[in-house]
């Protein structure tokens, strides 16, 4: 008898379980997005700097979905609800059913609650829309500084949160500020990044080798980093800080902390702090031995107990892992508790110069890093555009 599995959510998890599932023939796979494209979040930091363009960081979820051999069904809707003991999820325009679901619906940017203003006055780079915007705000304020006579205007930049996302959107910033420069002269000279964090360091939890080499380049780029800084309120134009300190601003993105998507909050399970699901450690939720919850918007450990970043990474690896878990489910084979460790981490740091470790042994920065870098993230890459220029052509051909 066939089987129907429900992926809720079209990020690095999701995608990955539905190409393991895909190749299984007695496997019916349904995908559900609110969106109707797959964001490469990764690649956020070239994106809003106008390094990229928005096809280097969109994929078409459809023709993705259409480019496999058997047909992978992809629905564009929200999941409202999900009624565990029913087995179906409830979206805008109905309910779909399912044998098995993957909950794998990431996270948004937790603009924390705690600081006045942080809302209302910030940009994340989680939602595709609030990272074109920042896009928008930025190429906007180059162009105004070529158009100000008033060449000698200070305006600062702020970054909050000095974790992977905020370093790498720093440094892709200011090392396009200071390629501008060669064209645009002292006109540029005046904008200022300021990279904010509450922390001691940046890159808190990281090695001593990726935490010191990313604050040697950021420096070199003239990023004002600032660590022990705790925000207190924001208002449109100023950041209050705790200790009186205070700094004028023309716009800022926060990238200070995530929090699971709006479904989480409707689903009856236990969860951490900020949202995130606490599996078992075959990563199901609840008391339901066919829910599973894979990436961002589950709180996922190692063997150890060791919580796992929020990375696309930790994202694949539990996509994997759960896709087996079904296809031995289905076939009434014995399944071992998930374990996987991070096995490398590779930091963009503006222009053609990254800092890296594989399997913390080896550690690597400059131009040579960067390469290794953007060959992993390529490879990814082509492989959804493959998929994606199948599944266009299939589309074509059916009209």
């Amino acid at each position: 008898m066939r089987k129907k599995v429900v992926v809720i959510g079209g990020g690095y998890g999701g995608l990955r379980a539905i190409e393991s599932l895909a190749q299984q023939a007695d496997i019916d796979v349904t995908l559900i997005d609110k969106h109707p494209y797959h964001y490469l979040q990764t690649e956020a930091y070239g994106y809003i700097a106008g390094r990229f363009d928005l096809h280097d960081v969109v994929i078409d979820l459809q023709d993705w979905c259409s480019g496999f051999e058997k047909k992978i069904t992809f629905v564009y809707d929200t999941a409202l609800s999900i009624d565990f003991e029913s087995q179906n999820i409830k979206v805008c325009n109905g309910k779909i059913e399912y044998d098995y679901l993957i909950i794998a619906t990431g996270a948004k940017t937790n603009f924390f609650s705690f600081i006045e203003g942080l809302r209302e006055h910030s940009f994340g780079v989680k939602n595709l829309h609030r990272a074109h915007n920042f896009r928008v705000e930025f190429e906007n304020l180059i162009y105004k500084k070529l158009q100000n006579e008033d060449v000698a205007q200070e305006i600062n930049l702020a970054i909050g949160g000095a974790g992977l996302s905020g370093v790498e959107v720093a440094a892709e910033m200011a090392n396009v500020l200071l390629v501008y420069k060669k064209t645009l002269g002292n006109r540029v000279e005046g904008i200022k990044i300021h990279l904010i964090d509450a922390s001691e360091t940046i890159l808190p939890g990281m090695s001593d080798f990726l935490v010191k080499s990313t604050h040697k380049r950021l420096v070199s780029l003239g990023i004002n980093i600032l660590t022990n800084a705790f925000i207190q309120k924001m208002d449109n134009k100023t950041i209050y800080f705790k200790n009186g300190d205070t700094l004028s601003y023309h716009f800022m993105i926060f990238t200070g902390g995530i929090k699971a998507s709006e479904l989480n909050e409707t689903v009856d399970v236990q969860k951490n702090r900020i949202f995130q699901f606490v599996p078992d450690e075959m990563l199901n939720i609840g008391t339901k031995e066919n829910v599973f919850a894979i990436g961002d918007c589950v709180e996922i450990r190692d063997a150890k107990q060791n919580i796992l970043p929020p990375t696309a990474q930790t994202a694949e690896r539990s996509a994997e892992y759960v896709a087996e878990s079904i296809r031995k489910k289905i076939d009434k084979k014995a399944i071992k508790p998930f374990d996987a460790k991070v096995l490398g981490v590779f930091i963009a740091l503006g222009g053609n110069w990254a800092s890296g470790e594989l399997f913390g042994v080896i550690k690597i920065k400059g131009h040579s890093a960067y390469l290794l870098k953007k060959a992993i993230t390529y490879a990814y890459y082509l492989g959804l555009r493959l998929r994606i220029n199948t599944g266009y052509k299939n589309r074509i051909k059916n009209r």
